[in-house]
């Protein structure tokens, strides 16, 4: 049975820093790339960055967002510094065979989300 399940999100000010975490299970981790999505409350769910053998940014994150993985723990990252109201949403990660890619209904698998609010 796949499993995504993602942690690490929270209330945050702006200017501060949060780091998700997505524990996968169920498949071989190696051979999949992982992807960070989120969706804001009325929007549509929007690519973030995605890792394979290198990692991808959407412009509005690069530079303050990390994407990380380690194989031995199956386990995806995002550090998000330098947070802003705008990246309020719920954040998802997500598993597609092979190279990573920007497009959503690219990824297979998809874990539940957490919600991650940039609010003073």
């Amino acid at each position: 049975q796949v499993q995504l399940v993602e942690s690490g999100g929270g209330l945050v000010q702006p200017g501060g820093s949060l780091t998700l975490s997505c524990v996968a299970s169920g498949f071989t981790f190696g051979s999949y790339a992982m992807g960070w999505f989120r969706q804001a409350p009325g929007k549509e769910r929007e690519f973030v960055s995605s890792i394979g053998t290198r990692a991808l940014y959407h412009q509005s994150v690069r530079g303050r967002f990390t994407t990380s993985r380690d194989d031995a723990k199956s386990t995806v990252y995002l550090q998000m510094n330098f947070l802003k109201p705008e990246d309020t949403a719920v954040y998802f990660c997500a598993a597609r065979y092979g190279e990573y890619s920007v497009v959503d209904v690219r990824y297979e698998y998809w874990g539940q989300g957490t919600q991650v609010t940039v609010s003073s």
